[in-house]
């Protein structure tokens, strides 16, 4: 394997442990959400917010590590997020979450335009990149609409 397809691999698995960070943080944040919910509002939360992110962490994980055993590249072990401040109320830690997950989707989008999972020629790698990004294209929406219904 040249230095450059090595670089190349590494500088993926950098960026999409990047992503997966990005998603574990909008988890932690919607977690602490739903703690703060009455029941019918929590379990909206929960369908329509926390479980694509949950999806999208996983598939994250999941296309990183085998992306990493493919081409024996040392695994990463990814810790849990840390708890936000409950202080910063359940729109504060919904807009937080938003914005990690866009932070997520920024770096996948960048990752993907810049052609590196192209030029390493790996088709499941790519799929699971799209597969991320589609698990959370919706999460804005839907949190605008959660956040729209607040004190009704």
């Amino acid at each position: 394997m040249t230095y450059a397809a090595a670089d190349a691999r590494q500088q993926i698995l950098d960026v999409l442990a990047q992503a997966a960070q990005e998603l574990g943080l909008a988890l932690a944040s919607l977690s602490e959400a739903y703690e703060q919910l009455d029941e019918r509002t929590a379990e909206r939360v929960e369908e329509q917010l926390f479980h694509p992110v949950q999806l999208a962490y996983g598939r994250a994980r999941s296309t990183h590590a085998a992306f990493a055993a493919r081409y024996e590249l040392p695994p990463r072990e990814f810790a849990q997020a840390d708890e936000p401040a409950p202080s910063h109320g359940v729109k504060g830690l919904l807009e937080a979450a938003v914005a990690d997950v866009h932070g997520a989707d920024a770096t996948l989008a960048t990752l993907q335009d810049s052609l590196l999972p192209i030029e390493v020629g790996d088709a499941e790698l790519r799929a699971g990149l799209e597969q991320v990004r589609e698990l959370i294209a919706g999460v804005s929406g839907r949190s605008r609409e959660l956040l729209r219904t607040f004190g009704r």
